[in-house]
């Protein structure tokens, strides 16, 4: 089930999915400890319906399908935007969630509004199904009488859990401060145990039975009654305080006690606009809804992005139940074109920490490993370091390649010299030598390694290509730092890797280039002619220009090959492509779209495009792009090639990066394509939107 919204602060990551139940919560690293496994977190409301003493009343789940849900996000912030609508209670809330921006505390607001004509009391239910460190053994669950709170810990983690109710809105909005806090009702119990469901169960009567404490595999439900005049409304918020001490949670809750839980969604709101809207972008025509989506997907990146540099790849759990693992993981690859489109963005001081992590785990050999855990451990992986009686490294080269190669254009775009320094070494130089000796010294080419996609070892062009892109960054570092013979080294390995796949990999008899190939024992090639999405990556990474003939070709075989031709449309990985496959008709869905794998082949059409004219192709995929997201702006992995819904995981980090990164190609090659025809400057810059003006109004420009 796709992840809708995600919220976070790099150290605490909550995600809900589209029913709005809350299932990941992770801390103290985005990606690590979950700690609720993927396990829903359910929000119940009871309504009073008359009755003598106000004892008739419904109860309801706002995941049942009596309700209404609309997801969505407050425009330019990582606060939620839920609209909930139940006609059969007539009530309605309004939600909005967060994490605080710079406190490890999630946050609720609750406008809860009355349809009838009488008064009446409604009752919000709060459940927490924890599973702490990822695992439920050896939890406690209890009541805090003098904080009027629940609390769940487990070793060196700790939750504090309360409510409260607010105080009349004012002309400005909601009050900042509290009228009352704490729980009306509450419950602990065991879950998982015998025929023991869980506390969820009691709420369903809207009555708690105050158990104070439990241990062991346990969940708590807490309950705040609000009182609601004919057609009225009412506030509530609900928050939980993360901490490695029960003094740490408890000071966040003083705190918000004391400032108001309003303040804390205000600043986080701020924040957010302020970090999305730094650079102050030209976004010259772009149309409002693919401005819109850009900034999401810029916030949903931040959100993937652990404090220490790791970016994760996705931390929706539900993954896990195909294989027992997830894609909560740091891959190399999908982290330097995060950072690349980071970058691109102006994302400095992000992406600087994503380097630092690379420069912590190369290998002394100067090869990155398959992937990493957020803490910097080496994570699990199904790549063997002994097949066929033979010793082999267990990599995807092109991991190693690309990390050099987005550190070269982070350096181009920054010039931070003095962050530089101490990669050169250890990360730039050590890689570039392994990418020079890990080499076929008959073709020039990369040895074999595991593919991008994980299915395949051999020499696939997306590979060699990143390694021709890697060893021409390496060279310009030669270069800058005055090593010249360094330089010529990396700029000769670079050339011959060329060579290589000019004589292997191009097939003269198809036209196109080949996606694999592979020694055999006698000398000969195993040729892979496989149409692959990722054959973008010859011009991407610099070893081709767009509008080379090769290129051209084998892109037209892209097009042709992997569109899907349904209603739903997109671009598939490659031929007959079997992960998550839900249609065998290969001629007409030769795999699921994939938003990376269309944005692509727009990144083909921009890379080649001459006039503005020649951008429209483009501009059509991120449309289609636009219009596949969740309601949110969330992207997944890939999408249904006949109903479109989300499939795999969602938010894919990487499918949010390439939207944005190819926005960004977009606006710059605008204004590579827009020349005044007076002083052959571009008429428009995204960076500088004075240039604009200074050609559309130049006499004001030249006045003021």
């Amino acid at each position: 089930m796709p992840r809708d919204l995600p919220v976070g602060n790099g150290t605490l990551l909550v995600n809900f999915d589209d029913q709005y139940y809350l299932r990941d919560l992770y801390y103290p690293h985005v990606g690590s400890e979950n700690h609720t496994l993927g396990h829903p977190c359910r929000f119940g409301v009871w309504v009073e319906t008359g009755g003598e003493n106000g004892e008739g009343g419904q109860f309801s789940w706002v995941h049942d399908e009596q309700w209404e849900r609309d997801l969505r996000y407050l425009p330019e912030t990582l606060v939620t935007d839920v609209s909930l609508h139940n006609p059969g209670l007539g009530i309605r809330l309004d939600c909005n969630d967060a994490v605080d921006f710079h406190q490890d505390l999630y946050l609720r607001r609750i406008t809860v509004h009355n349809d009838h004509d009488q008064s009446r009391q409604v009752r919000l239910f709060f459940h927490h199904d924890l599973r702490i460190s990822e695992h439920d053994v050896g939890d406690t669950a209890y009541y805090e009488p003098t904080r009027r709170a629940l609390l769940h810990y487990k070793e060196q983690r700790w939750f504090l859990m309360c409510a409260g109710r607010g105080g009349p809105a004012t002309p400005d909005g909601p009050a900042t401060e509290l009228v009352d806090f704490g729980l009306n009702q509450f419950a602990t119990g065991t879950k998982g145990v015998g025929d023991a469901e869980g506390t969820w169960r009691d709420a369903e009567n809207a009555e708690l039975g105050g158990n104070p404490i439990a241990q062991g595999s346990v969940d708590s439900t807490m309950a705040l009654h609000l009182d609601l005049p004919a057609h009225g409304s009412a506030v509530a918020y609900y928050w939980v305080a993360i901490g490695q001490t029960f003094e740490e949670v408890t000071a966040i809750h003083r705190a918000v006690r004391s400032r108001g839980p309003e303040t804390y969604l205000v600043r986080t709101s701020d924040y957010w606009r302020l970090w999305v809207n730094k650079e102050q972008f030209d976004y010259n025509d772009l149309p409002e809804n693919l401005i819109d989506l850009f900034k999401r997907s810029l916030l949903v990146l931040r959100t993937q992005v652990n404090e220490n540099g790791a970016i994760l790849a996705a931390t929706d759990y539900d993954i896990a139940q195909f294989g027992r693992d997830t894609y909560a993981y740091m891959w190399p690859r999908d982290g330097a074109l995060v950072a690349y489109g980071l970058d691109l963005a102006g994302y400095s001081g992000l992406t600087q920490r994503f380097f630092d992590f690379c420069h912590r785990v190369v290998t002394k050999e100067g090869y990155l490993l398959h992937k990493y855990n957020p803490d910097q451990s080496l994570a699990s992986s199904w790549h063997p370091w002994f097949e066929n009686g033979e010793r082999q490294l267990p990599i995807q080269e092109d991991e190693t390649g690309l990390v050099v190669w987005s550190l070269w254009q982070h350096y181009v775009r920054f010039r931070d010299i003095e962050f530089i320094k101490p990669l050169y070494r250890g990360l730039i130089i050590r890689a570039a030598e392994f990418m020079v000796e890990y080499r076929d010294p008959e073709t020039g080419l990369p040895l074999a390694s595991y593919d991008l996609w994980e299915e395949r070892r051999g020499v696939l062009s997306f590979t060699v290509a990143a390694v021709h892109g890697g060893l021409t960054a390496a060279a310009a570092f030669a270069t800058a730092f005055g090593q010249d013979d360094l330089a010529q080294r990396y700029t000769r390995a670079a050339a011959e890797v060329r060579h290589g796949a000019d004589i292997c990999l191009w097939r003269e008899d198809q036209n196109r280039f080949a996606r694999m190939i592979n020694r055999q024992a006698d000398g000969s090639w195993d040729v892979d002619l496989t149409v692959d999405a990722s054959l973008a990556g010859l011009f991407q990474f610099g070893m081709y220009a767009a509008d080379d003939p090769k290129i051209v070709a084998t892109m037209e075989a892209v097009r042709e090959r992997l569109w899907v031709k349904t209603d739903v449309g997109g671009v598939a990985r490659y031929e007959n492509d079997y992960y998550h496959q839900v249609s065998t008709d290969i001629a007409h869905v030769p795999g699921n779209p994939w938003f990376i794998c269309t944005l692509w082949l727009a990144d083909w059409y921009i890379a080649k495009a001459g006039s503005r004219e020649e951008l429209e192709q483009a501009l059509d995929i991120l449309q289609w792009v636009a219009k596949s997201a969740l309601p949110s702006g969330v992207l997944a992995e890939q999408i249904h090639p006949h109903s479109g819904a989300p499939m795999s995981v969602s938010p894919l980090t990487w499918s949010h990066a390439t939207f944005a990164t190819t926005v960004l190609h977009y606006l710059d090659r605008l204004s590579e394509t827009e020349m005044c025809p007076t002083c052959a400057r571009p008429v428009y810059s995204r960076d500088h939107t004075a240039a604009r003006a200074e050609h559309e109004h130049p006499s004001e420009v030249a006045a003021s």
